[in-house]
Formats: structure tokens, C-alpha cells, sequence
């Protein structure tokens, strides 16, 4: 069973209401969620966020928070949860490459999650800078973080 199929139970066995912010993935995470079976009975919805003002105006990221950092990817989750009222939110933020960003290496990514118990993050120091790649990756840890916090 694939991620996205093992998801789709998951959320359907368990009654979940899932939420996605999304910048670094720009909304490839969203549709590869939406493949799961019975997906509008689970998946929410979320928001694309790749510009900063958009991160601060919608989903309250506070102003001065470096877009590459666990602090940013757990208020996004915290944010798109409430704005949602989603049980479960993920976030993706980071450097998908070629090049550095802002100090950060590209590969350089962080999945924050956040539910009824709080919320967290997940770091990834991906070993390569092909954007396809780290965005591949960073949608597969993306499934693995919304595995986790329904199991």
C-alpha cells in the first residue's frame, strides 16, 4: 500500500478533517493527497502560500520569522488548521534549489504538523539540489507527518 492509499484509511478510519500549507511544494502536495480514495470526505483543503505577505496575511506567520525555519512551518500548520478547522495540518517550507536561499542550503526542508495535541516539526536535509527531487521528497515526508499524527 502506498502512502496516499495508507492516508486515505487512515483519515476515513479515523474520521480525520486534513489540512495542507503549502510553499515550497506550491500545491503538489494538495493534488497528490487528493489522488487518496474518498478524498473529499477527508481532505479539507489548504493553502498555497509561497509569497511572505501571503504567509503573514493569511495564515499568520509572524512578521521577521525566516521562511526556512521550524517556527515557520509549525505556524503555518497552525495556521491553515484554524483557518480550515482541520483535526491535522502539515506544512512544507524550504529550499528546493538549485541554488541557496537566504543562508539555507537547497534540499534544506521543514514539514510542521499541527493537531489537538500541539504542534511540531520534522527537518529534512535532503542530499541533492534538483528541485524534483526535493520536492518528490518533501511531499513523501509530508504523507509520513500526517501518517504519524493519525496513528
Amino acid at each position: 500500500m502506498d502512502a496516499v492509499e495508507a492516508l486515505a484509511q487512515r483519515a476515513q478510519d479515523r474520521g480525520a478533517r486534513l489540512a495542507v500549507a503549502e510553499s515550497l511544494t506550491c500545491g503538489l502536495l494538495a493534488s497528490t493527497i487528493g489522488k487518496g480514495e474518498s478524498a473529499q470526505e477527508w481532505f479539507a483543503g489548504g493553502v498555497i502560500c509561497y509569497a511572505l505577505d501571503v504567509k503573514e496575511r493569511l495564515l499568520g506567520l509572524e512578521p521577521g520569522t525566516d521562511p526556512c525555519s521550524p517556527e515557520c512551518a509549525e505556524q503555518l500548520a497552525r495556521g491553515v488548521r484554524q483557518l480550515i478547522v482541520a483535526d491535522v495540518a502539515v506544512s512544507v517550507t524550504g529550499v528546493g534549489g538549485p541554488q541557496p536561499s537566504d543562508g539555507h542550503p537547497a534540499g534544506t526542508v521543514y514539514v510542521g504538523w499541527a493537531d489537538d495535541t500541539g504542534t511540531g516539526h520534522r527537518m529534512l536535509e535532503l542530499d541533492t539540489d534538483d528541485p524534483g527531487e526535493v520536492l518528490e521528497a518533501s511531499v513523501d515526508a509530508a504523507l509520513h507527518v500526517f501518517l504519524d499524527r493519525l496513528a
